[in-house]
């Protein structure tokens, strides 16, 4: 029995002395790679943290990001920043590729990683606020904002030495933006690499801390596996564009306008639910002013009142003036990131556009209802023809009856005076299978 308990412990140690060197092993052999390119949004993030979940979930060695930004949304750009700290592997931020760059919140971003790196030919910085169209903000003010990003960028920078948190607070302050040498001799970046597998032999034996421990990082035989983002992230990520979205709410208001003008279809009505519905997803992104999106309405309401009441031109004109005012309200707030603000000269070609196709459209629609008929009975009216049977009265009063032929087909009917065979006539009323006619006018 002795010596089988000594067997038993001894095949157990075996296999744990075993079952750890491959545990560890098998945690070095793969990172992700999330690739982004684009102004910092929400979509951003929630890609972000998806990224962070899956490769814990298949305990990946590390999260490599692959960031290309001009910068975003100063809110997101915490909700990253606390991603990154939760996460319980490390991220790596690579500013890639050549030509890339990670401005304003990107720089904050990028000294958010566990490790930071950079491409050759990359820009880093610029990260001093401004205020709305770009302009730069009232002293006071500027002074409380970039005060509160200083002190970020510095808890960021602490462990990188006084020359990283310098150029760090230089970014902030007088809007610094340096290369990639530069921000590796001030050490504000860990390495520069010309692509992700010198990125992955140049950081591998590199320790980082991640939730307060020392992590060495194992990357030089491990394997990439990317993670794209799907589809729907993809159509996400593109509405936090404001050329798009104002295109999509004017063409949205444009196809439920002209499907209540026009009622008994359904694809234009489903068309501006789809592009309204998209639109409203964008516009809850971003940090938008809905006065605009309330002027824009108030713009449909003017086009659609000239077409009806016709003032030669009016209310289109002022309607296109108060859409391009709504559009520039609803995008330019000054919460709103400069990159993604929408242009006066790009708000007024989408106000002058839209002014026109509506009021072409809903205008050939209209004109379309109140046209003529022109098939069946009803299509009739207004048609000439000829006596074929004299119109006569036996009581030598009205109404006289008699045979008229219009389009083409024989007709009873009555008018109002007495009409000789082979006189030309015009249809102004259909009683039953009764033709009302006169004599047409010269």
């Amino acid at each position: 029995m002795r010596r089988l308990g000594l067997f038993f412990i001894f095949s157990l140690g075996i296999s744990l002395f075993t079952f750890l060197p491959l545990h560890t092993q098998a945690q070095s052999q793969e990172v992700l790679v999330l690739e982004v390119e684009g102004a910092v949004t929400p979509v951003m993030a929630d890609y972000f943290q998806r990224g962070i979940d899956t490769a814990a979930a298949t305990s990946a060695t590390a999260v490599i990001i692959q960031l290309d930004t001009p910068g975003g949304l100063v809110d997101t750009t915490l909700e990253i920043m606390q991603s990154f700290h939760a996460a319980p592997i490390p991220v790596i931020v690579y500013i890639s590729p050549k030509g890339a760059q990670a401005a304003s919140a990107g720089s904050i971003i990028t000294m958010a990683g566990h490790a930071a790196a950079m491409a050759p030919e990359t820009v880093i910085g610029a990260a001093s606020p401004v205020g709305q169209d770009g302009a730069d903000l009232e002293e006071t003010i500027f002074r409380k904002v970039s005060e509160d990003l200083k002190a970020t960028v510095r808890n960021l920078t602490t462990e990188r030495g006084e020359a990283a948190t310098q150029l760090a607070e230089e970014m902030i302050d007088d809007a610094r933006a340096v290369t990639a040498e530069e921000a590796l001799e001030a050490g504000l970046i860990d390495v520069i690499a010309e692509d992700l597998p010198a990125l992955l032999q140049q950081l591998d034996g590199t320790t980082v801390l991640v939730n307060n421990e020392p992590v060495v990082l194992e990357t030089a035989a491990a394997s990439v596996r990317e993670l794209p983002m799907t589809s729907i992230e993809q159509l996400l990520f593109l509405l936090i564009s404001p050329v798009l979205l104002g295109l999509l709410l004017t063409i949205g208001v444009q196809a439920i306008l002209i499907e209540l003008s026009s009622p008994g279809g359904w694809v234009a009505g489903l068309i501006g639910v789809l592009c309204i519905g998209l639109a409203l997803y964008g516009l809850g992104q971003l940090p938008v002013n809905w006065l605009g999106f309330g002027l824009m309405l108030v713009a449909f309401v003017l086009f659609f009142m000239e077409i009806k009441a016709a003032t030669h031109g009016a209310l289109a004109i002022t309607g296109t003036i108060i859409l391009i005012i709504g559009l520039l309200v609803l995008f330019n707030t000054p919460q709103t990131p400069d990159i993604i603000r929408l242009s006066i000269p790009a708000a007024m070609a989408i106000g002058l556009l839209t002014a026109m196709f509506f009021i072409f459209i809903i205008g050939k629609a209209l004109m379309a209802q109140r046209a003529r008929t022109s098939t069946g009975i009803e299509g009739l009216i207004g048609q000439h023809g000829s006596v074929r049977e004299p119109m006569i009265s036996e009581k030598l009063k009205p109404p006289y009856s008699g045979m008229v032929l219009v389009a083409g087909e024989l007709w009873r009917a009555e008018a109002a005076e007495e009409l000789g065979k082979g006189e030309k006539v015009e249809v102004t009323a259909v009683n039953g299978f009764t033709l009302q006619v006169k004599q047409p006018d010269e």
